[in-house]
């Protein structure tokens, strides 16, 4: 359906603010079902984006948008993750053809510019007044079903757009979240991060040329990430006191910091840092106290963010798109029936934040970089670790009962470490709650 224009004023159903793998899947479905959708994304694709790295539950969700096809072309395979450790190798691989339940096996790393670009285009293509270089300035209620947004384009030009919904999702501007003072630190974990783009590194060899390769060090982990075209993306996520003590040019404190982990180093010998570009992000773990009220509804990044070590940001991004699209068709046919649909996807999206969460707050910790290091298979526990990277987190109960599993496992593990157990917690606590 075309959205109306009446003078300066854009008339639709639902508002989108946010242009990314959130904001275009819900748009494309919502536009699917019938509804005039406006989208609004601040910046001009293509546009950098870090988190390049797909998990295997983002391609059930890719087919039922109908472009798989597009992201495989777009895309290198990647059939697993390893984890730097003693073996003969030097790794271990946690391959997702492993993994329980039906989750895929593989998945894909991208450049996120083309990833984002194509799902915009792909929106437009299903019915969606997609607009790219349009900032939301602000958001104005009158009721539950009439919000007002002040737009204005890059060539300075304004307008207004009213909708009977607003989707948030601004990323981590957190436009809603910021307006309404609903987001709030994440008190249990901080972390920042430094990376570029690197040509002629060392892939790793065969069919695991694709994966991603995580490394430790002294202050956080690494990751590396083969992207098309030889390039590999590789990032530091350390402590935020880390990054603190960076002095003089943001690259010798990068390549430094990769220098610290000898396997690394080695895989990057070759390797040229492309345009000599390193790109710096501080602390960013967050949530929002409520993730909707009546006629809006946060998605992704502009609800919550954690730790990127397993990649889950753009899956969680597009899997909430699609439960919102759920509430806002339920909303918008039966009013009465909002609230309680608003409830049950905070308690599903916050599930799935809260399933991540136990390993990413515990990962630079003793005790579970030895059972990364070590990975044993005893009652399926490796293979329930497996389909929670896959991103198999929400439905399936055998996974659920290997993760409540291992949790009991990683327990022993801290009884029989715990004073290193203690150090590392203590230290992390520290970085969450300082400025």
């Amino acid at each position: 359906m075309t959205v109306a224009q009446v003078g300066n004023e854009v008339q639709c159903d639902v508002a989108v603010i946010g242009g990314g793998p959130g904001g275009s899947t819900a748009a494309a479905l919502l536009a699917r079902r019938g509804y005039r959708v406006v989208v609004l994304e601040k910046a001009r694709h293509p546009r950098f984006h870090i988190g390049e790295s797909l998990l295997p539950m983002n391609l059930p969700l890719f087919e039922r948008l109908g472009v798989l096809d597009k992201v495989r072309a777009i895309g290198v395979h990647k059939r697993g993750a390893d984890f730097e450790s003693d073996t003969p190798a030097g790794y271990s691989t946690f391959s997702f053809d492993r993994a329980l339940g039906s989750s895929p096996p593989h998945a894909y790393q991208v450049y996120r510019q083309d990833l984002d670009q194509m799902l915009f285009e792909h929106a437009r293509e299903c019915g969606t007044d997609a607009r790219d270089g349009v900032e939301v300035l602000s958001v104005e209620q009158s009721g539950p079903r009439d919000s007002v947004l002040a737009a204005r384009a890059d060539d300075g030009s304004t307008y207004t757009v009213r909708a009977k919904y607003v989707v948030d999702a601004s990323g981590r501007d957190g436009f809603i979240a910021t307006k309404k003072k609903l987001r709030r630190r994440n008190r249990e974990h901080q972390s920042a991060a430094i990376f570029g783009h690197f040509s002629g590194a060392q892939f790793r060899p065969g069919e695991d040329a694709g994966n991603i390769s995580i490394y430790r060090f002294e202050h956080g982990w690494i990751w590396m990430i083969p992207l098309p075209g030889g390039v590999m993306s590789v990032g530091a996520v350390c402590r935020p006191a880390y990054l603190k003590t960076r002095r003089g040019q943001n690259v010798d404190f990068f390549m430094a910091t990769l220098n610290d982990n000898a396997q690394l180093a080695q895989r990057l010998s070759g390797a040229t840092l492309i345009d000599n570009e390193v790109r710096v992000t501080g602390n960013y773990a967050y949530d929002a106290t409520e993730m909707a009220g009546p006629g809006w509804i946060l998605i992704g990044d502009a609800f919550a963010f954690l730790d990127p070590v397993f990649s889950s940001g753009v899956y969680l991004a597009m899997h909430g798109a699609e439960q919102a699209v759920d509430v806002i068709d339920r909303a918008l046919r039966d009013p009465a029936a909002e609230a309680a649909a608003q409830r049950r996807m905070q308690r599903r999206v916050r599930m799935g934040i809260r399933r991540f969460a136990f390993f990413i707050y515990r990962f630079n910790g003793p005790v579970m970089a030895n059972l990364f290091s070590h990975p044993r298979n005893a009652f399926r526990l490796e293979q329930g670790v497996i389909s929670m990277l896959a991103g198999d987190i929400y439905d399936s109960r055998p996974v659920w009962l290997r993760l409540q599993m291992f949790k009991l496992l990683y327990g022993v593990g801290v009884m029989l470490d715990l004073r290193r157990w203690w150090a590392e917690r203590r230290l992390r606590l520290s970085q969450a709650a300082a400025d």
